[in-house]
C-alpha cells in the first residue's frame, strides 16, 4: 500500500489536525493534499495543500484526485451561525468532496459524523449526520469506514467554552458511565484519529461503521 496519496478534508480541526500528523508519518502515504479555506502554519515534504472554495469545489475538482479520502469536517450550529450553514459545512461539503474525488477514482473514504448519527432522528443535528452517512454511501467506494464518536477530548485551535465545560464534566462523569451508557464515555480526539489512518490501512473492503465504544478500546482494526 505504500505509495498512497491521502486527500484531507477538516485538517485544521481537531480530530483532522491529528489525522494529519499520522498521515504524514505513515510509509503507506507519499503525498498528503490537505483541502482548506486557508494555509495550514506547517510544512512537510510530503504536504500538499490546496486552497478552495468550499462552496465551488468543482472548481478545483483535480484537487481530489488521489486514493484514500479522510474527511473530517464538522462545525456546531451555533458556530455556524445558522442551520442552513450548518448543513453546508456538515453534509454539502463533505458530500461534494466525496463525490469529487469518486469520481476521480478514489476507492476509499473514512468519514467521521457523531454519535447518534441516523437520517431519520427528530434531532436536526443527528439527522443531517445520518442523512450524510446514507449520500456517501450511494457513492460506490469500495471501502466506506463512518467512525460516529461521542464527546471529543482535546484541545481545539478555536475554543468552543460550551464544549469545554462538556469535557470537563464528561472527565469527570466517564468512570461512571456503565453498561447502556458506556457508549457515550467521552472519546480522546487522537485516538480517533489514529483509529481512522489503521482503518484506511487495513485490509477491510465494503461498509464498515464503528461507534465510539469501538474505537475506544480498539487493539486493532
Amino acid at each position: 500500500m505504500s505509495g498512497r496519496t491521502a486527500v484531507l478534508l477538516g485538517a485544521s480541526g481537531l480530530i483532522g489536525g491529528y489525522v494529519l500528523d499520522e498521515l504524514l508519518q505513515r510509509e503507506t502515504y507519499s503525498s498528503v493534499r490537505a483541502i482548506v479555506r486557508r494555509p495550514l502554519s506547517r510544512s512537510h515534504a510530503k504536504l500538499d495543500q490546496r486552497i478552495v472554495e468550499f462552496a465551488n469545489l468543482d472548481r478545483d475538482g483535480a484537487a481530489f484526485i488521489g486514493d484514500d479520502v479522510f474527511s473530517c469536517l464538522g462545525t456546531t450550529i451555533k458556530a455556524a451561525g445558522s442551520q442552513q450553514m450548518f448543513r453546508a459545512v456538515d453534509y454539502e461539503y463533505p458530500l461534494a468532496a466525496a463525490r469529487l474525488a469518486r469520481e476521480r477514482g478514489a476507492q476509499q473514504l473514512l468519514l467521521v459524523t457523531a454519535i447518534g448519527a441516523n437520517p431519520g432522528s427528530s434531532i436536526f443535528y443527528y439527522r443531517v449526520k445520518g442523512e450524510l452517512e446514507r449520500a456517501v454511501a450511494a457513492l460506490g467506494f469500495t471501502t466506506l469506514h463512518i467512525l460516529r464518536p461521542s464527546l471529543l477530548l482535546g484541545d481545539r485551535a478555536e475554543p468552543r467554552p460550551t464544549e469545554r465545560l462538556a469535557q470537563v464534566l464528561g472527565r469527570k462523569l466517564s468512570a461512571a458511565m456503565a453498561g447502556p451508557l458506556r457508549k457515550y464515555r467521552p472519546i480522546e480526539a487522537q485516538r480517533v484519529a489514529q483509529f481512522m489512518v489503521q482503518a484506511a490501512e487495513s485490509d477491510h473492503v465494503g461498509s464498515h461503521i464503528w461507534e465510539s465504544e469501538q474505537m475506544a478500546g480498539y487493539s486493532g482494526v
